[in-house]
């Protein structure tokens, strides 16, 4: 049982730096005391603020009335800060609906700042419903249960079979019984309003996915969709909705009315949001600024529309377990399909890339036809995943022979300067390790792919995932040219067989990784 457990707590896909810390979060969830996790109030903050005008996202698609029902909007979210600034304005500006999927929502700075974000929308009567993975949940029982008490908010966990609602035994018996689907989570990072807009990509809700973390921070990439194909995405998230493996948090946990504290615990969340300390007011006025700035990507072509665009997310539990850990998905044949037809070109954007023999002939059939391939990755300076950069390190030599160009990021990568917009980051002098997360495809010069799915096993079989196709020569162009500049010279190392960058990470954390060598690539 021991092995099994540590198998499991090396395998999951966890920042390094919270590594050895996991444990505790599983076991000792409900440690915290109250009157640490909610301090007493002795500043309204809330009361400094400037009275904010409401806002309403119907009067700001209205110019677009007549594209919504026939085309789709598409604008490559680059930039963390901006990506934050933008659910932030959109949840304030929602009317009827907002629909939330991720894999990771933190209660750092950011997630809970969200939270009061959406407790404003859901006291203005907008229906929030939210699901959040299981075995990533770094809210406490009584917290998430606050968040589903009130009457418009709504909370379900996927596959609760790893953490909330189950002790330590519990979870032992999960792990011992089900391996397969104790590792089968929901990678899915949707973020739908009014059915009319959509964020989906990389980012999962914390700091380190918008430039707000001190201490490592990701270079990572959303999209927007805006109009018809959004109704895709609903259709999505409503099947994981209605699935059996998202179950209501109120049927796992249960809490007392005292441990519940409502009125207190709505309360911290608002003044923490009204906090200028927390929430810098240069921050909030950016965000106000959001509709003016689609406006400039309207009028400066940045948002496209399109009549050609793409949303396939796998369905809930991915497979049935019958091939073990193997099985495929919708998104993994649809990203297969994708790269046998390419012609001329495939660039890519994966921080996890670990091959089987599968992928590895894959790439080489490519190149074999004449295909250039290119591929961005972590180096082992820049990755917060031990486990998967071992998996990819064992068949690096692989992928280079068979004619594979792979480039790994820099850790300091002169790009952070352009994507890191982030206030915090410019007050701490973008010091920060800067990590790869973005998940991106170019195929020729007219197929470009964002979405969630990392060139690993694990969301070829096991994770959920979901992915954005669009079929137009302006987006690839654009997504094409951010992704070249990642791989410059000053942001990312070409790998040859003759030389890699391994030693740029230290002698410490290249012997963590060969410690990580005895894990099979099939579970990373």
């Amino acid at each position: 049982m021991g092995k099994l457990l540590s198998m499991f707590l090396l395998n999951m896909k966890l920042k390094v730096r919270h590594s050895f810390f996991v444990l505790i979060l599983l076991c000792l969830a409900a440690c915290t005391p109250t009157e640490l996790k909610y301090p007493p109030i002795t500043e309204d903050f809330c009361s400094q603020l400037p009275a904010a005008a409401p806002v309403k996202l119907s009067d700001y698609l209205a110019p677009y009335d007549a594209l919504l029902t026939t085309k789709t909007g598409v604008h490559s979210l680059e930039e963390g800060d901006v990506s934050m600034i933008t659910r932030a304005w959109l949840t304030e500006a929602a009317e009827q609906t907002i629909d939330i999927q991720y894999f990771i929502f933190s209660t750092d700075n950011i997630g809970l700042i969200a939270a009061d974000f959406l407790l404003g929308a859901a006291d203005r009567g907008v229906k929030i419903r939210i699901i959040v993975d299981d075995i990533m949940v770094e809210a406490e029982e009584d917290d998430l249960l606050a968040m589903d008490a009130h009457p418009n908010l709504e909370v379900k966990i996927y596959n609760p079979n790893a953490n909330i609602g189950k002790n330590l035994p519990g979870k032992l018996l999960s792990l011992a019984t089900d391996f397969q689907g104790f590792n089968q989570r929901m990678h899915n990072k949707t973020f739908i309003v009014d059915q009319q807009v959509v964020i989906t990509g990389g980012r999962n809700i914390a700091d380190e996915y918008f430039d707000y973390d001190h201490e490592y921070n990701f270079r990572d990439r959303d999209v927007l969709l805006v109009g018809k194909k959004v109704s895709d995405v609903q259709q999505s998230f409503d099947l994981f909705w209605d699935s059996k493996l998202s179950v209501p948090v109120g049927e796992l946990a249960e809490v007392t009315d005292e441990e519940l504290n409502l009125d207190v615990k709505y309360a911290y969340l608002h003044q923490y949001a009204c906090n200028p300390e927390n929430f810098w007011p240069e921050v909030r006025e950016k965000a106000k600024q959001v509709p003016t700035e689609f406006q400039k990507a309207q009028a400066s072509g940045s948002l496209v529309w399109t009549d050609s665009v793409q949303f396939i997310s796998d369905l809930p539990g991915k497979n049935d377990g019958s091939q073990g850990l193997a099985g495929g998905g919708v998104a993994t044949d649809s990203l297969v399909s994708l790269i046998r037809r390419a012609k001329s070109s495939i660039l890519i954007q994966s921080p996890y890339l670990i091959t089987t023999e599968v992928s590895q002939q894959l790439f080489k059939a490519a190149v074999d036809r004449g295909v250039t391939v290119k591929i961005l990755t972590n180096s082992l300076s820049s990755t917060d995943n031990l486990e998967a950069f071992s998996g990819y390190q064992r068949d690096r030599e692989k992928l280079l022979e068979a004619g594979v160009k792979i480039y790994e990021f820099k850790p300091d990568a002169a790009v952070r300067f352009e994507v890191m917009t982030g206030a915090l980051q410019k007050k701490m002098d973008f010091t920060p390790v800067f990590g790869l997360h973005a998940k991106s495809m170019v195929i020729d010069d007219d197929i470009a792919v964002i979405g969630t799915f990392n060139l690993d096993p694990r969301s070829a079989n096991l994770n959920t995932e979901c992915i954005a196709v669009i079929y137009d020569r302006k987006v690839t162009a654009d997504l094409r040219q951010a992704m070249e500049v990642d791989i410059r010279p000053e942001n990312a190392w070409e790998t040859t067989l003759d030389f890699n960058p391994d030693s740029e990470a230290g002698r410490a954390k290249q012997f963590k990784v060969w410690l990580r060598g005895v894990m099979p690539k099939s579970i990373l």
